[in-house]
C-alpha cells in the first residue's frame, strides 16, 4: 500500500528515468563484484647481517709545529741585516739577522782592557810577596840568634800576610775581568741572531735599520717533520681508545700509540697517503666541553703540511662484535624515530621500531628492535602498510650499483 501510494504520487514522466537509475546502480555493483582485488606490491628483501663492526671517530683536527721556536735577539741594537730567505728551511746555528756589532765589539776592547791590568796587578803584588817573603828568611834566624829585634822580624810578617792578600785581590780581580770579557764575547756573539732549530724560517717581523730589543721577536722556526695535529675528542671515545690501545689496564699512549693510526683528510679532501699516531692526551677533560685534547703526530716529507692548517681525522675507536646490519634505505626516520619494515614468514609487513647506531658504508647498526636473519624491505619501502601481504623479492640494488 505505501509504494503503491509513493508511485501514485510521482508524476508520470519521472518513472522511466528512476527505472535507468536502478538499472544502472544494478550493473556497477555487479562489475564491481566481477573485479579481482589488485596484487600484492613487489619489494626488495635484505636479510638482516650479523657480523663484527669497526667503529670509527672523526675529528677537526689544527696542525702545528712539533716545535715552534721564536727567534728573539739577546742583545739591543739597530738590525742590519737579514741573510736567511723567508719561507726556506734553516739548519739550527745559521744566521738569520745581524745586530750593528760596534758598541759590543768596544765593551769587548775595554773589558780586555781591564783583564790585562788586573793580570799587571797579579804580578806586581806576587813579586813584592817574593821580596818580603825573602826578608822574613833571612830574619827569622836573627831573630832568634838575638843579633836583631824580635819586633823587626814581626813586622816583616805582617807585610808579608798582607802581600798574601794582595795577591789573592790580584787573583780575584783577574777572575772578574775574565768574566767580564767572556759576557763581552758572547754580546758580540749575540749580534748574530741564529736559528735554535732545524726547520721552516717565517716571515720577517721586523725590518732592517729598527731598533730591537730582547723583547722583539724576529721570526718564527718551525720543525714541520714530523709535524702534530691537535683534535678534542668526548671523553666517551677517550675511553674507548683507550681500552683499545691497552685493554683492562692504564693505558700507556706513549708505548702504545702504534695501535691507534691516524688517518688525515686535507682541506681538499684529499686524504694524506702517510699514517700518523698518537703521542699523548692531555692531562684534564674540559669541564666546558667535556673533551679532551690528543696530539698526534704525522711525516712530512716534503713539507707539505703547514702549522695553521686544518684537516680531519680519522681514527678507528673500537670494535662492536655481532653487529646487526641493514641497507640505509630500509630504515624510515619519522620526527627523530627509526622504524623499519619487517616481512614476516606469510610475506605481511610488520612496521617495527628500531634503535641505530653508528653507519658502516651503505649499512646502518641496529642495536635495538632486530634480529639476525629477519628480512626487511630495503627496495619500495613507500609501497607497503602495516599487515600488508607484499611478493617479496632480493635486493640488487647492490649488484646494479657494482
Amino acid at each position: 500500500m505505501i509504494f503503491n501510494t509513493q508511485l501514485s504520487k510521482t508524476p508520470y514522466y519521472y518513472v522511466p528515468a528512476i527505472a535507468f537509475g536502478l538499472f544502472a546502480l544494478s550493473s556497477c555493483q555487479q562489475q564491481q563484484a566481477a573485479q579481482p582485488a589488485p596484487p600484492p606490491p613487489e619489494v626488495g628483501i635484505s636479510t638482516v647481517e650479523s657480523k663484527d663492526v669497526v667503529t670509527y671517530g672523526d675529528w677537526v683536527a689544527t696542525l702545528d709545529g712539533n716545535v715552534t721556536a721564536q727567534i728573539q735577539p739577546q742583545v739591543s741594537g739597530y738590525l742590519i741585516r737579514q741573510t736567511y730567505r723567508e719561507g726556506s728551511f734553516v739548519h739550527k746555528g745559521d744566521v738569520l739577522f745581524e745586530i750593528d756589532p760596534r758598541p759590543f765589539q768596544a765593551v769587548l776592547d775595554q773589558a780586555k782592557g781591564q783583564l790585562a791590568q788586573a793580570k799587571g796587578q797579579l804580578g806586581q803584588a806576587e813579586a813584592s810577596l817574593k821580596l818580603y817573603s825573602i826578608n822574613v828568611n833571612r830574619d827569622t834566624p836573627l831573630a832568634e840568634a838575638h843579633a836583631i829585634a824580635q819586633s823587626q822580624l814581626d813586622n816583616d810578617l805582617q807585610t808579608q800576610k798582607q802581600q798574601e792578600a794582595a795577591v789573592e785581590t790580584a787573583k780575584a780581580s783577574i777572575q772578574a775581568a775574565e768574566a767580564t770579557v767572556e759576557q763581552a764575547q758572547l754580546n758580540v756573539g749575540f749580534t748574530k741572531v741564529r736559528s735554535l732549530i732545524d726547520g721552516v724560517a717565517g716571515i720577517a717581523a721586523t725590518q732592517i735599520g729598527n731598533l730591537v730589543s730582547q723583547t722583539t721577536v724576529l721570526t718564527t722556526v718551525s720543525q714541520v717533520n714530523p709535524i702534530k695535529a691537535y683534535f678534542p675528542i668526548s671523553e666517551q671515545e677517550y675511553l674507548q681508545v683507550s681500552q683499545r690501545i691497552q685493554p683492562g689496564a692504564n693505558s700507556d699512549w706513549l708505548k702504545h700509540s702504534a695501535m691507534v693510526p691516524l688517518q688525515l683528510t686535507l682541506s681538499d679532501n684529499a686524504v694524506y697517503p702517510q699514517k700518523g699516531h698518537i703521542v699523548f692526551a692531555d692531562r684534564q677533560v674540559d669541564p666546558q666541553t667535556g673533551t679532551i685534547r690528543i696530539v698526534g703526530a704525522f711525516p712530512n716529507p716534503g713539507n707539505l703540511l703547514r702549522p695553521g692548517q686544518f684537516g680531519r681525522i680519522r681514527a678507528q675507536t673500537g670494535v662492536t662484535h655481532d653487529a646487526l646490519l641493514v641497507p640505509q634505505r630500509a630504515v624510515t626516520e619519522l620526527q627523530g624515530k627509526y622504524q623499519v619494515a619487517v616481512v614476516g614468514s606469510d610475506n605481511k609487513v610488520q612496521i617495527r621500531p628500531v634503535s641505530v647506531g653508528p653507519r658502516e658504508g651503505e649499512s646502518w647498526v641496529i642495536t635495538k628492535g632486530l634480529q639476525a636473519g629477519e628480512r626487511v624491505v630495503s627496495e619500495g619501502v613507500s609501497k607497503v602498510r602495516e599487515g600488508s601481504p607484499v611478493i617479496p623479492k632480493p635486493d640488487d640494488h647492490k649488484s646494479a650499483g657494482a
